[in-house]
């Protein structure tokens, strides 16, 4: 099976490269080319265009973490669906809303290829073990016939319904994302404000039946001081910015996630966009006067 990959971001180049060890026929494109050398290493042809990278393909697979990377490298003249040939089909693995995958869809039907909205839940860690979870909109047959390609990448793929279904699914995990990371933060924040030893603090929660798996990766890099992007916040914004609109079109309040966008844009504003989602913790340590730390 011959598989392209286009988007060799943090997760990208990572779920990338796990196709190729796993002895897919692997074609790579990125915006900037200084991210493919590791995937050629690995035995990955490398595209001149992302026309060319999908040309020939049986899947093609893409994740973004911006949004207009959709006009510009899928739906473009040179772009994704330009190359797809007849049969194949077109995986956007990226968080983006509903309706721009119901969009993408109808463009590939156009040409004759299938489209799935395939949206993983996990970071770095999930992605370097193969362990993502993967939430997928779109014809059930060409699911099946993806199957094979995300068995490297994923711990479970779940088929949530029609064109944008997957996505919709995403945007429904990614806020209760942003609320666990919210109540982390203002959890540890008070902590560190009343005398407390956050390190402990933290032990105690994650053996506590109101633990969580992101309270310990999360809450041990807030007090190491640890930013490194696993997650980038700067992503997390975009997801945020996602919720609140379709949130909106639906009706349906957000009071919570539109605390967490806010938030967000303090630390994104003074220059933190770059750094790891956790990273959230420093606009209420600005407005506490403290630091967080072990």
């Amino acid at each position: 099976m011959k598989v392209s990959f286009l988007g060799l971001g943090t997760m990208g180049s990572t779920m990338a490269a796990n196709l190729a060890r796993a002895g897919f026929e692997l074609t790579v494109w990125n915006r900037t080319r200084e991210r493919c050398p590791p995937l050629e290493s690995l035995g990955a042809r490398v595209a001149g265009s992302p026309r060319d990278a999908a040309a020939g393909a049986d899947v093609v697979l893409y994740d973004f973490g911006e949004l207009a990377a959709i006009d510009e490298v899928v739906l473009a003249r040179d772009g994704v669906v330009g190359g797809a040939r007849v049969g194949a089909v077109a995986v956007d693995l990226s968080t983006t809303h509903p309706s721009s995958s119901r969009r993408q869809a109808a463009a590939f039907a156009a040409v004759g290829a299938a489209f799935l909205d395939a949206p993983v839940f996990g970071s770095r860690p999930e992605a370097e073990a193969g362990a993502l979870t993967i939430v997928v909109g779109g014809d059930e047959a060409a699911l099946r016939r993806v199957l094979p390609v995300f068995e490297p990448l994923s711990a479970s793929v779940h088929h949530m319904g029609g064109p944008g279904m997957g996505a919709a699914t995403s945007l429904v995990g990614s806020l209760i994302v942003c609320l666990q990371l919210e109540a982390l933060s203002e959890a540890l924040v008070l902590a560190e404000r009343a005398g407390l030893d956050a390190a402990q603090v933290l032990d105690v929660v994650q053996r506590s039946d109101f633990s969580s798996p992101l309270f310990g990766g999360m809450g041990a890099g807030i007090v190491r001081r640890d930013f490194t992007p696993m997650f980038a916040l700067k992503h997390l914004q975009k997801d945020a910015d996602l919720i609140a609109a379709f949130a909106a079109e639906l009706d349906v309040p957000v009071p919570g996630a539109a605390l967490v966008r806010e938030l967000i844009k303090v630390v994104v504003n003074r220059g933190g966009g770059a750094e790891n989602a956790s990273a959230l913790v420093k606009a209420l340590e600005l407005q506490a006067n403290v630091t967080v730390s072990g």
